[in-house]
């Protein structure tokens, strides 16, 4: 499913019109941060849980030596934060067809 999809399914669902789902979806799941929920707290250092789905979050990484695949010459690779998704158990539970 892709972001059109999901605007789709959400406006399907809610009976809003196409235009009111995507201001949603963008709301949601842009990944500019003046614009976006879920990005604007990452950039924050802040988790967003939704309980019974997942939670995003900013993880740190240290710096690391690694290497060119083309060269084999080592490359130092700077510190960063990288965004994360830790499924809740109640969506593992669903995707791997438990019920309660």
């Amino acid at each position: 499913m892709n972001k059109t999809e999901l605007t789709a399914k959400l406006a399907k669902r809610t009976e809003l019109s196409g235009r009111q789902a995507k201001a949603i979806v963008d709301l949601l799941f842009d990944t500019d941060p003046k614009k976006g929920i879920i990005s604007s707290e990452l950039t924050k250092g802040h988790k967003v849980q939704i309980t019974g789905f997942g939670t995003f979050e900013s993880r740190k990484r240290k710096k690391r030596m690694g290497r060119n695949p083309q060269t084999g010459a080592s490359i130092a690779i700077p510190a960063s934060r990288v965004p994360a998704f830790s499924a809740g158990k109640a969506l593992k539970d669903r995707v791997n067809n438990k019920r309660k």
